[in-house]
């Protein structure tokens, strides 16, 4: 096959408000900024983005696309290893690996275009539809905010729910036990309970926490502490049954090995660890660790690569992205069953920007 170069990379940013302000044990928030990524080459064109800062376009702009534009369109993992090789001298980690990982997804898409078919059959597929799990249920939502949102997971036949705690870093421990306790009143005595602290408690709170979420059915406790302190991690696992998760702001495949022993399952974000090439990569190493792999956020961008490996438990149906993804892009998965169907009649990944994208497109 003839090489095919890279023609050009363009990137554009749009924020889109929330309904209303957010926040989880950490941060608040009152919308949600995609920096979105079209490769082009032989007149074919691919789609990625991140969820980031619109620095992340800066670093596209300025460090990626000259790296890029003429490469091989084959050679996806190859042009990874450049992109991150280019950006040694301020480090391959947030914003750079959030602008990579945008590159990265819109080359595979590209790829698939110019080959003519779906991520689903050039990754592999094990299934043909990813199971979900509804997320948001923000720290500041009053009872009936938090029962809209369960409405909206109910509907797309979500079996397990999670909420934010750890309210103000960990300053009102009751507060966030009295709101898991109203979760399982909202969503009922059949739905999974998920709790995701941000990282906002310290170890010996994670603890006590983590024993009163086990008495009180939790069956996934993420972020106990942060995700930098592994050995805090290590000691939340060994105190309580339900599993710890984390991996959500894994950039690469070592910070995948660093964070895997001291996990039940691990998070991966492909807007965040190096695209698809980097979330196959971190894939596999928790498969070495006989652990499965569960998709943080950014439901659209994650179907072909969850449908691909073995060991995944679920992917998040997180409700901001969900909202977005519908605003900005065409061809988005519509759940059913609990389920995001897999493509496999359109190339790429299937997904293209709206027109409607461009009221929220941010001036260069």
């Amino acid at each position: 096959m003839p090489l095919t170069e890279i023609d050009r990379l363009e990137v554009a940013v749009y924020t889109v408000p929330t309904d209303g302000p957010e926040a989880d044990g950490t941060l608040r928030w009152d919308s949600t900024t995609a920096v979105v990524v079209h490769a082009y080459a032989a007149g074919a064109v691919g789609l990625g983005w991140t969820y980031s800062s619109p620095a992340a376009a800066a670093v596209i702009t300025h460090n990626l696309r000259d790296v890029v534009v003429g490469r091989d369109t084959a050679d996806v993992p190859g042009t990874l290893d450049a992109m991150t090789r280019a950006c040694r001298n301020f480090g391959s980690r947030g914003l750079v690996a959030q602008a990579v990982s945008a590159v990265d997804i819109a080359l595979w898409d590209l790829l698939g275009h110019l080959r003519d078919l779906p991520l689903s059959t050039m990754f592999g597929r094990c299934r043909d539809a990813v199971p979900i799990y509804g997320s948001g249920g923000f720290t500041n939502l009053d009872d009936d905010q938090l029962a809209d949102q369960i409405r909206v997971w109910r509907a797309a036949g979500c079996a397990a729910m999670k909420i934010k705690i750890g309210q103000g870093w960990g300053s009102d421990t009751e507060r966030d036990l009295a709101r898991v306790r109203r979760l399982r009143e909202l969503a009922g005595d059949t739905v999974e309970l998920m709790v995701d602290a941000n990282g906002g408690y310290s170890p010996g709170q994670a603890r006590r926490v983590g024993a009163a979420l086990d008495h009180l059915g939790v069956t996934w406790f993420e972020e106990p502490v942060s995700s930098d302190d592994t050995d805090g991690l290590a000691a939340v696992r060994g105190a309580v049954r339900c599993d710890v998760a984390a991996g959500e702001y894994i950039a690469d495949r070592y910070d995948a090995r660093r964070l895997a022993p001291v996990v039940d399952c691990l998070q991966l974000d492909g807007t965040r660890c190096g695209g698809y090439t980097g979330w196959l990569a971190a894939a596999s190493i928790a498969a070495a660790h006989n652990l499965d792999v569960s998709a943080h956020c950014a439901p659209a961008v994650h179907v072909p690569v969850a449908a691909a490996i073995p060991r995944l438990r679920h992917l998040e149906y997180f409700i901001d992205h969900t909202r977005l993804e519908a605003e900005l892009f065409d061809g988005v998965p519509v759940p059913s069953g609990g389920q995001l169907p897999v493509s496999t009649s359109r190339c790429g990944h299937g997904m293209s920007l709206a027109a409607a994208a461009e009221q929220y497109r941010q001036a260069a």
